[in-house]
């Protein structure tokens, strides 16, 4: 893992199906569509906003799922129905103020590539296809879903110094 460029983040940006969710689509009889969360991915993220690295969701569906993870998070920088990934993350550098040297990406598939190709800190999780792998600066050892983004998270704040002060607050 190239730490450095981990200690460069101040906005990570997140995927969601394949990154946040297993990359499973449930749907019921009546149309809705389901998706499951994992509780330990979503308090790495509220750690790694304590720790000061804003965070955003750029993915290429729309859900209302996905809405109300973000509000449960306090992550207002949402981009859903995103298919051209590299103009919306464009539009999240104008709006932040931030440069793509200062962003972390998390994507698992080919359409994540033009991003993760551009930020300081690109992660994959293991499922991912072997070309956006090796386009990762980090891939993480758990799988999607189930803790690949609490890894991720855990992984920028020991790379930036602030994983044991954030652990002293529990520790207390």
């Amino acid at each position: 893992m190239n730490s450095q460029a981990a200690t460069a983040v101040r906005l990570m940006i997140f995927d969601v199906d394949g990154v946040m969710t297993d990359g499973s689509l449930y749907y019921t009889d009546a149309g809705e569509e389901l998706k499951a969360f994992n509780s330990l991915d979503g308090h790495g993220i509220r750690m790694l906003q304590d720790s000061g690295v804003k965070v955003a969701i750029i993915t290429g569906r729309k859900s209302k799922l996905v809405e109300h993870r973000a509000r449960n998070l306090d992550i207002e920088l949402l981009y859903q129905g995103a298919s051209d990934k590299l103009a919306t993350f464009a539009e999240l550098l104008e709006k932040t103020g931030l440069t793509q040297e200062q962003c972390g990406y998390m994507g698992d598939d080919v359409i994540d590539l033009p991003v993760m190709r551009r930020v300081a800190f690109a992660i994959s999780v293991p499922d991912a296809p072997h070309i956006v792998r090796s386009n990762a600066h980090y891939v993480t050892d758990a799988r999607a879903g189930h803790g690949a983004v609490r890894e991720a998270c855990e992984t920028i704040m020991q790379a930036q110094g602030t994983f044991d002060g954030i652990m002293a607050w529990y520790l207390r």
